[in-house]
């Protein structure tokens, strides 16, 4: 099982604890720092996925539960109408972002700002976020990693400039959170309110010729 490069600390640092523990006191004591090791490896692993092939597809770029399904005027960014689909990242749920078509970097950014629970419309805007901005053959879009209530760091690996493909490894948000994706005003969704989802496998849309 691969782990999400950012969990190693966790992971870590309780599986010490979990040593020096059984080390010093008697076993049954060891049994909570013990599962708090186990949860963090779960909570970091990485597994493989396979993306589908083809062209003008985009795929999710994070696990989890559709939230939002909308056409909204995105005004930070791209200023422009867009296909907004917003996920919702449970604690159970894999943590690591992928690209979710071909692109080139062109902004990261990163805003500070309040802890809401994911699931409210503001936390959108009003958040503590990353926000990447990618060229594509399709026009600009944006993914943004969106702290949530208990979520209140995100990752974001790349830099502007960086070429990124469909499926690939790009960030990771730590302990739930959400992710919107805003997409070309083409693009059909192929997937609907309360769908769960899977990072790099799970097609969100195409776009319409």
């Amino acid at each position: 099982m691969k782990f999400a490069e950012e969990g190693y600390p966790f992971i870590g640092f309780f599986a010490i604890v979990t040593a020096a523990v059984l080390l010093a006191w008697p076993a049954w004591i060891a049994l909570l720092p013990l599962a708090l090791t186990l949860f963090m490896a779960y909570f970091f692993r990485d597994p493989d996925r396979s993306t589908p092939g083809g062209e003008d597809l985009f795929v999710s770029p994070a696990d989890g539960k559709v939230i939002v399904l909308q056409t909204i005027s995105e005004s930070q960014f791209i200023k422009s109408e867009m296909l907004q689909i917003s996920i919702f990242m449970s604690p159970l749920d894999v943590h690591v972002n992928r690209a979710p078509c071909d692109g080139v970097v062109n902004e990261v950014v990163h805003s500070s700002g309040k802890f809401l629970s994911a699931f409210k419309p503001e936390a959108s805007l009003q958040n503590e976020n990353i926000a990447m901005t990618m060229d594509t053959k399709y026009g600009t879009i944006l993914v943004k990693q969106i702290a949530g209530f208990v979520a209140r760091r995100a990752v974001c690996r790349v830099s502007p400039g960086d070429s990124l493909k469909k499926g690939e490894r790009y960030g990771v948000i730590k302990f739930s959170s959400r992710v919107d994706i805003f997409l070309p005003l083409s693009t059909v969704p192929m997937v609907k309110l309360g769908d769960i989802v899977t990072a790099g496998e799970t097609i969100l849309g195409h776009i319409q010729h």
